[in-house]
C-alpha cells in the first residue's frame, strides 16, 4: 500500500512504545512484554530501547524484575521529542528529489510540500504522550 507519508519503523515503533509506557509511567516493562503488545520483533524493539535511553526518554531497569520504564517527566515530552531522538531533526523541505531541479520558482506541487511538513511538525510538536495514553487503554479492555 503507498502512501505519501513516510516515517521509519523505528521512529513509529519508538513513538508507539513510548504512548505505550506512558500508560503507566512508573511501571516496568520488559522487552518481551512491549514486542508482544506492540506485535513487533524483540531484536528491533531492543535497538529502538537502547536509542530511547541514550537519549534518556526511558529508564533501564537491571536485574530480574528488569525492564523499561518511562520517567514521570517524559510523561509530557511530545511525540517530536520522540520523532527526532530516533530519526534526527525533522527539517522542513520544500522539494522531493534530493537536488532542486526545477527551474522556476514554483514546484510542481506548489505549497503542499511545505503545508504538509508545517501540519506534521505541529501535530508531532503539539502531541504529547499523555494525550495518547487512551489508544492502549482502549486496547486492555
Amino acid at each position: 500500500m503507498a502512501t505519501v507519508l513516510k516515517i521509519s519503523d523505528a521512529a513509529s515503533l519508538a513513538m508507539h512504545t513510548m504512548v505505550l509506557l506512558a500508560v503507566e509511567p512508573g511501571r516496568v516493562r520488559t522487552t518481551h512484554e512491549i514486542a508482544e503488545e506492540l506485535k513487533v520483533s524483540e531484536a528491533h524493539l531492543s535497538k529502538v530501547l537502547q536509542r530511547l535511553t541514550r537519549e534518556g526518554l526511558v529508564k533501564s531497569v537491571r536485574g530480574p524484575k528488569g525492564g523499561f520504564q518511562l520517567d514521570r517527566a517524559q510523561e509530557e515530552a511530545s511525540l517530536l521529542r520522540v520523532y527526532e531522538a530516533i530519526a534526527g531533526r525533522l527539517e522542513s523541505s520544500n522539494c522531493l528529489l534530493e537536488v532542486q531541479r526545477c527551474k522556476g520558482e514554483l514546484c510542481i506541487l506548489g505549497t503542499l510540500l511545505e503545508n504538509v511538513n508545517r501540519e506534521v511538525r505541529d501535530y508531532l510538536g503539539g502531541t504529547k504522550l499523555s494525550q495518547l495514553t487512551h489508544v492502549f487503554r482502549c486496547n486492555a479492555s
